[in-house]
Formats: structure tokens, sequence, C-alpha cells
């Protein structure tokens, strides 16, 4: 089971997007499953120059939404 008080490490690949949940109701976070359909939200797109690994907020607490800031070793 994923600790919400930690971050997401997810692969992107370049020139491809990546959709990543924003409203906190996917089945498949840290990416968009569709689950917001009819809340007025909506994801993040996010489209890598390189292939890369990235850090995606788990616990909703950062300031640089959506990626993780370290807020959540405050917590």
């Amino acid at each position: 089971m994923y600790n919400k008080n930690l971050p997401y490490e997810i692969e992107v690949k370049a020139d491809q997007s990546t959709w990543i949940c924003q409203c906190g109701k996917s089945q498949n976070a840290p990416y968009c499953d569709g689950s917001h359909k009819g809340s007025g939200q909506g994801p993040y797109e996010h489209k890598s120059k390189q292939d890369s690994s990235v850090y995606v907020c788990g616990c909703g607490k950062s300031k640089t939404m959506p990626w993780c800031d370290g807020t959540h070793n405050s917590l």
C-alpha cells in the first residue's frame, strides 16, 4: 500500500504527455483516470523534454503542486 505522506516517483518520456491527477479522486494516483469528470477540475499535463524521473506530491500540502517540495518531511 502506498504511503500518502511520501511523493510518487514517476518515469516520464521525452515528448510524451503524462496526465497527473489534481482532483484527488483517481484510483490510479498520481495518474488521472478520469474520475474528475463533472467536478470542474481537470488533470495537469506534463510534457517532458527528456526521459527522466519526477516526484509528484503525495501528501497534498506542497506549495509547488503537483510537484513534491519536501513538505511531507514536516508532517
